[in-house]
């Protein structure tokens, strides 16, 4: 079997690094894909400046239909396949998988979309009380890891779980897991704070990666250009 190779290639697992807060970031909560998604779908659009140019072309707008007011808008959506098979072999090991199956996996990733509750009870108290002071409440600022060169803050926007299989107390122990994201820029951000700075060097390293790029294919395609 591959598995039992003893020089077969490490294979890095993409993750999902969770901060309550932006601004105090404290310890994070990782979420490990158990097995890494077969397809990684972005879909980025420009911020463009001015409008889609179709009243008639003035010259204020000639010189604004190249400018963009930010990084672009980007959106990933991927399928995360999640089994309880390999846990439930070893029970000793994995008793929170024996008992409840893949409940505490999806509830990690759920409570991506949900304010922490003690906010929300704080400001239920607040309420009933007679206050006007309501916190507003955030969720999680998470760093989606997909590799060395690709590491960004995202907030989950939507999240679809498809349960495949049971045990017998009814806890799921198969499960797919549908996650589309946001990624946030250092525009959305606020500065000097962890995100903001890893959005700021992810678009830096983009900048060089395409530097190798040109590097290596100027010299063959300069000579072909028709001008």
């Amino acid at each position: 079997m591959a598995s039992e190779f003893p020089r077969r290639p490490k294979l890095l697992k993409g993750a999902l690094v969770t901060y309550q807060s932006q601004l105090v970031p404290g310890v994070p909560r990782v979420v490990v894909f158990q097995y890494n998604p077969a397809t990684l779908t972005r879909t980025l659009r420009h911020r463009t400046a001015s409008g889609d140019g179709t009243d008639g072309g003035s010259s204020a707008d000639a010189r604004e239909v190249l400018q963009v007011t930010g990084p672009p808008e980007e959106s990933i959506s991927m399928k995360v396949t999640l089994d309880a098979v390999d846990q439930l072999e070893f029970p000793a090991k994995n008793p929170d998988v024996v008992a409840a199956g893949l409940h505490p996996a999806l509830a990690t990733l759920e409570l991506l979309l949900y304010p922490q509750s003690e906010l929300v009870l704080g400001n239920m108290i607040r309420g009933q009380a007679g206050s006007r002071s309501i916190t507003a409440a955030d969720v999680p600022l998470s760093l989606l890891v997909w590799g060395p060169a690709r590491v960004v803050p995202v907030k989950v926007t939507s999240l679809s779980v498809t349960e495949q299989a049971f045990d017998q107390m009814l806890n799921p122990i198969q499960a797919e897991v549908s996650l589309e994201v946001q990624v946030l820029t250092y525009r959305e951000l606020e500065r000097d704070t962890l995100g903001h700075g890893v959005s700021l060097a992810n678009h830096i390293a983009k900048e060089a990666l395409s530097a190798v790029h040109q590097h290596r294919t100027a010299a063959e395609t300069v000579g072909q250009l028709p001008f």
